[in-house]
């Protein structure tokens, strides 16, 4: 219960956690099953905190990869949506990079920047091209 009361965790992470204090792994499997079954553990939960906790830094695809890392099946992380990915980008870049990109260079260095976070390529030819058509 420990675990549970700091934060959420995915049933893959508690398992991996609780493991080394367990006789079996079937004693683990049930506790984990009690826990389900109250309602006291939930990877749709667990993936929703975590995907509004990252998406402040991250793009879909990096949230997307650090989900399925945590041991949350496929068709979980599919369900939550990228939607409002071009507004935290833009808001990323903006936070990062206080004024527009003036020279071809300065356009491929933010470009690297929002590949490494995670962000598609549409959202950021779209981003980078709509920054210098303000400019």
């Amino acid at each position: 219960m420990r675990y549970l009361v700091r934060r959420e965790h995915s049933r893959a992470e508690l398992a991996r956690k609780l493991s080394p204090h367990a006789a079996s792994r079937g004693e683990v499997e049930a506790l984990l099953d009690s826990l389900v079954a109250k309602k006291q553990l939930c990877d749709e939960r667990y993936a929703e905190e975590r995907a509004r906790a990252l998406s402040r830094k991250y793009g879909a695809a990096k949230i997307r990869h650090d989900l399925r890392a945590k041991g949350i099946s496929d068709g979980i992380v599919e369900a939550l949506s990228s939607e409002g990915e071009m507004e935290r980008a833009r808001a990323i870049l903006e936070r990062r990079y206080r004024a527009p990109a003036a020279t071809r260079e300065e356009r491929a260095k933010r470009a690297r920047f929002l590949q490494g976070r995670g962000f598609s390529g549409e959202v950021i030819v779209r981003l980078v091209l709509d920054r210098d058509e303000a400019a």
